[in-house]
């Protein structure tokens, strides 16, 4: 008994989105009616079984002293001694009800019925002797019961099936086709700030569960987890402002296209000389514990022969140059056939909570050197690109080293260990308790409850 009680309160972790978060819970494996049904049942029988079946086999198939009576008897003194106890430990003037009236009716109606046909295939259909069929439709009963038991467990509600079935036959499900968004379903503006903040929380929530990753490596992870999210309908158009804000292109590993090309009349080719100066992404996401971020600007265009100049300048959103980034402001110099640029914005890292804040880089004054040399050189999309700052002043997100620990009955007390990871600030007062599984506080171990402190700076 014990090993199946080992086997039936196996455990596996599920993830489960509750309320917009997901969460790891543990379930178990075995469904608590067909455990009992089967593995409970049978480990409770299994010497009265065994006997009987040593008992036939020496007898050449002829019953004994023991016979199937010995089973029959043995699960009705069981039976009976079960529901002694269950009456008898209930305190005077408490009332107990049963949990699932449905599991209790079948397993009473199969209960009844096992007696009754036991009867029929010894007395009445053949008379002292159990034929062949009645043995493989006793075995085919078994399956149905903890069947129908299962059913009236999980609630299914099986006499709906026939016109669901009906139902599905009968319809015709008519899907629409992806659309084109048009600039009536939703404003571009609103459209890009919706997906910069599900980016944003989709950062926070990777960091949490890749900690030791830099700010690079969960933005690739962001961009494949968008990138898998779903057709691409109106959700394409978030899914690709997003990728700007996370700043790449596609990540995906292999990208199969095919492409069919049809005979057309030729087009004239539109050449344009111009350059024209721009960021290379509209919007970075950065830590604010980054220390110094980097920002490219680049050229489009055929190269140029002489040598280019932009100014560039930073502006205030709800991050405050002094307190959350230091200003900047310059000219960068592209030399000729040059087409890239790099500048440096530092971020102020502090130790106060905050919201995430953003602020914003312009372009302007495009021009060449020299006053004396000309180009047709212009400012590009985007010419301005917003810088978000993601704060990490936070607690910490608490958690055990392992979700399951295995240790002997023999080993006393033993000390479980809790790891405090993205974020360590402040002193934090950690509640716990334990609850009971397969194991009951007071017999198998102590309850156990109180309050964990975790100083500052302090992570395990």
């Amino acid at each position: 008994m014990s090993a199946i009680e080992v086997i039936t309160s196996q455990e596996k972790e599920v993830k489960i989105k509750s309320r917009g978060e997901k969460k790891t819970v543990n379930v178990r494996v075995w469904n608590e009616t067909v455990a009992n049904l089967t593995l409970m049942a049978l480990g409770s029988s299994a010497p009265e079984i065994m006997l009987s079946v040593i008992e036939i086999w020496a007898k050449n198939f002829q019953a004994g002293d023991l016979g199937p009576g010995t089973i029959v008897g043995s699960a009705a003194y069981n039976l009976f001694v079960i529901i002694a106890i269950c009456v008898w430990v209930i305190p005077k003037g408490e009332t107990r009800r049963i949990k699932q009236i449905n599991v209790f009716f079948v397993t009473a109606f199969w209960s009844i019925f096992a007696y009754i046909w036991l009867y029929v295939i010894l007395a009445v259909s053949s008379t002292g002797i159990v034929e062949v069929w009645e043995g493989l439709l006793t075995f085919l009963f078994f399956p149905i019961t903890v069947g129908t038991a299962f059913i009236a467990d999980k609630k299914i509600p099986i006499h709906k099936w026939p016109l669901k079935l009906f139902k599905y036959k009968s319809s015709v499900i008519i899907a629409n086709g992806d659309v084109e968004m048009n600039k009536d379903d939703v404003g571009f503006e609103d459209l890009l700030e919706n997906a910069r903040q599900q980016s944003a929380n989709l950062l926070k929530e990777l960091r949490k569960e890749y900690p030791d990753k830099s700010m690079d490596e969960l933005k690739v992870i962001a961009r494949e987890k968008i990138e898998q999210s779903g057709p691409k309908s109106r959700a394409f158009y978030r899914i690709q402002a997003t990728r700007n804000i996370t700043g790449g292109s596609f990540t995906q590993k292999t990208i199969k296209q095919t492409i069919h090309v049809q005979e057309k009349q030729p087009t004239p080719e539109i050449i344009d000389n111009n350059n024209y100066v721009r960021f290379e992404l509209p919007e970075h996401t950065v830590l604010e514990n980054v220390g110094t971020y980097v920002i490219k600007v680049v050229i489009d265009g055929p190269p140029s022969n002489v040598p280019l100049m932009v100014d560039y300048q930073s502006e205030d959103g709800t991050a405050n140059a002094g307190s959350d980034y230091m200003a900047v402001s310059g000219t960068l110099l592209f030399k000729p056939g040059q087409t890239e640029q790099l500048f440096k914005v530092k971020i102020i890292d502090d130790d106060v909570f905050e919201e995430d804040e953003h602020f914003f880089i312009h372009l302007s004054n495009p021009r060449t050197q020299s006053k004396l040399q000309t180009a047709n050189f212009f400012l590009g999309n985007p010419q301005t690109t917003k810088i978000n700052i993601l704060d990490d002043d936070h607690s910490g997100v608490f958690s055990f080293t392992a979700s399951t620990v295995d240790v002997p009955e023999s080993v006393g007390t033993y000390n479980l260990v809790v790891e405090r990871k993205t974020g360590a600030r402040g002193r934090v007062r950690l509640p716990y308790h334990t609850e009971n599984g397969t194991a009951i506080a007071g017999k198998d171990y102590i309850d156990s409850s109180g309050t964990l402190i975790f100083e500052n700076n302090e992570s395990k």
